[in-house]
């Protein structure tokens, strides 16, 4: 007979200790990320509805094209028109604060990963595991270390989107041509000048790839987020569950759907760019 392993009880307790003695880190953790969503939130409604879409149209025209312009013009007033635009914002303020804190947290570690066989060796499972753990479990330990609200829709949110941008990063830096990277270092090249000249110029396709994705499964969790008190689309769309409304389902559904399109093609497009900038340094 196999003996049973206590894993259950040894994770509760070592929850319980974490509450117990670092109950000031959460704290300060959730009043950073609460200040920095209800901020960037604020700051998404300030402009009225049709001149925020006038604004969203333009940089969509100054990052791509007329056509995107237009459809993101068009896109964001069709947000106004079902009445979801303050929980689109809302929305909005929270993927785009828990994608920033996880690209800044990836993005290094990432980095690191590549300059340290070990890293990525402790690093790569850690990821394995994170992906492959469900969605949902995610929100159990932030509830428990931040309670209900828009915080532990954050922390979830950002903790299931950053594995691929540390993923992407480290594939992004290792498949830097080495001739390149020899040849710099034959120059007398910095490791760092190497770093932030050449190798991350090189990859920014990867990298912005990674940080694609860290939005687009942001947005997929902020749904899931909803169930604990998250609010903006997820809130919609879980109460049309919970009533059986299949309109207003579609309609929070059509709202994401909105904004990640948007999001997607913006991103892909800044990518483009900054690379081209980055190189003309190279």
């Amino acid at each position: 007979m196999v003996p049973e392993l206590p894993i259950g009880q040894n994770v509760e307790r070592f929850v319980d200790f974490l509450i117990d003695n670092f109950r000031w880190l959460f704290d300060l953790i959730a009043t950073a990320l609460e200040a920095l969503v209800d901020g960037l939130e604020w700051l998404l409604l300030l402009p009225p509805p049709v001149v925020m879409a006038v604004l969203v149209g333009l940089l969509a025209w100054w990052v791509r094209s007329r056509g995107f312009a237009l459809f993101s013009f068009l896109a964001f007033l069709l947000i106004e028109s079902m009445d979801l635009w303050t929980q689109a914002m809302a929305t909005l303020a929270l993927v785009l604060v828990a994608t920033i804190v996880a690209v800044a947290l990836a993005v290094p570690l990432g980095i690191l990963a590549t300059r340290s066989p070990v890293v990525s060796a402790v690093v790569r499972p850690i990821l394995d595991f994170m992906q492959t753990l469900p969605a949902f479990v995610y929100l159990i330990p932030s509830v428990i270390f931040f309670g209900i609200g828009v915080v532990p829709g954050a922390v979830a949110t950002l903790i299931f989107a950053m594995p691929p941008a540390v993923r992407l990063t480290e594939l992004g830096i290792r498949g830097v041509d080495q001739e390149v990277v020899e040849a710099a270092h034959a120059f007398g090249a910095e490791p760092n000048m190497i770093l932030f000249r050449i190798q991350i110029p090189l990859a920014l396709p990867t990298i912005m790839a990674g940080i694609n994705q860290v939005i687009m499964l942001a947005l997929s969790m902020v749904v899931i987020a909803g169930m604990v008190g998250a609010g903006g689309l997820g809130a919609v769309v879980f109460r049309a569950i919970t009533n059986i409304s299949i309109g207003n389902g579609f309609e929070g559904g059509l709202a994401v759907v909105v904004l990640a399109i948007f999001l997607d093609r913006l991103t892909e497009s800044l990518g483009t760019r900054s690379q081209q900038a980055a190189l003309k340094t190279v």
